[in-house]
């Protein structure tokens, strides 16, 4: 069952749930994220240790056997990729779900509608998950707009927060060389996302 079928096919639907129930929902969705990265991971160490034994065998029979398990190797990662990108957009929904309706619950014990989101705008978001089209970077965007709580970005950067953009340009300085050294780039990101959360 994808995650449309699951958001409008259950009895209690997303936009109706409370934040706890919506967070359980995140953490499995992140749980699946981390899976998948997992398995893409693997797929690349594979890939390098099966080039670097074709590098160092000049046999055709074997380079050919070799070349056929990196095409192999190649199409489950593009199949994997496409799985990550549905679930990275499963786990953003939930996440943005998640503080809206936390936002919401505090305004409504203060006595505000604050923070309400219409099942049409729930039923919009749940199903761009499946399309394959539409990045995680895209989505992010998406869920900006019409949760109402976007902010500008960089070109490059579009749909992901100050704070994730911060820890973007970590890693360019390290592909650049401007860091070499892993745990002072490390630090580097994690102070930015620190100090990004308590603007």
């Amino acid at each position: 069952m994808n995650i449309l079928d699951w958001l409008l096919k259950r009895p209690k639907p997303l936009y109706r749930m409370t934040a706890k129930e919506i967070r359980k929902r995140e953490i499995r969705a992140s749980v699946d994220t981390e899976r998948v990265m997992r398995s893409i991971e693997k797929l690349a160490a594979d890939k390098k240790k099966i080039f670097e034994r074709g590098s160092s065998d000049p046999t055709p029979e074997m380079r050919r056997m070799l070349a056929q398990q990196f095409e192999l190797k190649t199409t489950e990662q593009l199949m994997l990729s496409r799985e990550l990108n549905t679930r990275s957009k499963e786990h953003l929904l939930m996440a943005r779900m998640r503080m809206i309706k936390q936002s919401h619950e505090r305004a409504k014990a203060a006595g505000s509608r604050v923070g309400e989101i219409s099942e049409a705008d729930v039923a919009k978001l749940t199903a761009m998950v499946d399309q394959d089209s539409i990045t995680a970077e895209m989505y992010n965007e998406r869920l900006d707009r019409a949760l109402a709580v976007g902010a500008e970005a960089d070109e490059g950067m579009l749909g992901i927060s100050e704070a994730a953009q911060a820890v973007m340009r970590t890693w360019e300085r390290v592909d650049n060389g401007a860091l070499t050294d892993t745990d002072e780039a490390f630090d580097e990101a994690d102070r930015s996302v620190r100090e990004a959360a308590k603007e």
